[in-house]
């Protein structure tokens, strides 16, 4: 975990409250929001790091009618009984992070597999759903049906509260994203973000998708995050220093004049949603090697402009300051003797 000298970071999926820009970084229960003005705390997920940022400006979208506006969220979707839930689910207290990385016996590994699998199948069958006209509470209602009808629970629902089954981050939106009454329009670009948790173990994978006719600079983009992602999983094997993913995902964006989002990282998960270690994207000199049958996620999030977040008044939706667009895409894999192995592929 970072030290008071080390880069403040969000977990992946958002976490617990920030203070004053002088506090340091805390590992702290959750409590409930008040609307935020300056330097105002806002909700951060799983026991990672804290950061802190200048919020100064207002948390809300703003007038201009090209930018990303707030639909109509409705109520959660239910799992039926049958269906193994996390321990977190239907609690208030936060899930703890675990003091260790997730490796894996031989039933483990295969379990990993099992539920990586199944992710990458929900997003695969998610990603034919963009188009225009569909809304992100359509995606998000079609991938839960998905999810238990194999079975398995979407692992975001309930998650400190979120109140859907799958993240969907439309166009500036960096991460989090709400599934709501807005429809995609033509020439949108959307990051869709699935975790299953099955027999006991999360797969966690989210790919960014184009919504019908989009422009060379958005399909750019959306082909340097994914190309950031895959240099990424190349380097990893046995023994290898974790900040070398950052270096290597900053020296790729680095080459097209894209930024890489800094409060957001990738984890380990396994038979917890977030674990150790934390994975960042940008250059660091943290310390930690990667270790044989260890899980956990890389998860780039790109930028054409400011890499900076302004949190909106749900307390998840992550936006670009700036307005600027944003992708991401995520795989959960395997350390092992050759390399690395990629669970969340079909």
């Amino acid at each position: 975990m970072a030290t008071p000298s080390s880069p403040r970071l969000l977990s992946s999926f958002l976490g617990d409250r920030l203070g004053a820009l002088s506090a340091r970084p805390l590992l702290h229960g959750t409590a409930p929001g008040s609307r935020r003005a300056a330097y105002q705390a806002t909700r951060t997920l799983c026991n990672l790091v804290d950061i802190l940022f200048n919020r100064g400006q207002s948390d809300r979208p703003g007038n201009n009618p090209r930018r990303l506006q707030p639909g109509k969220v409705f109520p959660r979707l239910s799992v039926p009984n049958h269906i193994q839930r996390p321990p977190y689910v239907n609690t208030r207290q936060r899930p703890g992070l675990t003091n260790g990385p997730e490796i894996h016996d031989e039933r483990g590994i295969e379990c990993m597999r099992t539920s990586g699998k199944l992710a990458a199948q929900v997003l695969k069958f998610a990603g034919t759903l963009v188009k225009p006209g569909i809304t992100t509470d359509e995606i998000d209602k079609a991938v839960h049906q998905m999810i238990i009808d194999n079975r398995a629970y979407p692992s975001p629902l309930g998650y400190c509260g979120f109140p859907k089954s799958v993240c969907t981050s439309v166009n500036e939106c960096i991460c989090h994203g709400i599934p709501d009454s807005r429809p995609l329009e033509d020439g949108d670009i959307i990051n869709i973000d699935v975790t299953v948790y099955l027999n006991g173990y999360h797969g966690d994978t989210s790919a960014t998708f184009l919504c019908g006719d989009v422009d060379d600079k958005a399909k750019k983009l959306v082909q340097v995050t994914r190309e950031c992602l895959d240099r990424a999983i190349s380097i990893c094997a046995p023994g290898v220093e974790i900040k070398r993913i950052g270096q290597t995902i900053q020296d790729h964006a680095d080459k097209f004049k894209f930024g890489v989002v800094r409060e957001f990282v990738g984890h380990g998960v396994g038979r917890v949603f977030h674990a150790e270690p934390v994975v960042l994207h940008f250059r660091n000199s943290e310390w930690g090697r990667m270790m044989l049958n260890q899980t956990f996620t890389i998860e780039p999030m790109i930028t054409v402009g400011s890499i900076n977040p302004v949190i909106w008044s749900d307390d998840w939706t992550a936006v670009t300051e700036d307005g600027s667009l944003s992708a991401q895409f995520e795989h959960t894999i395997l350390i092992t003797e050759d390399g690395a192995e990629i669970l969340t592929q079909c």
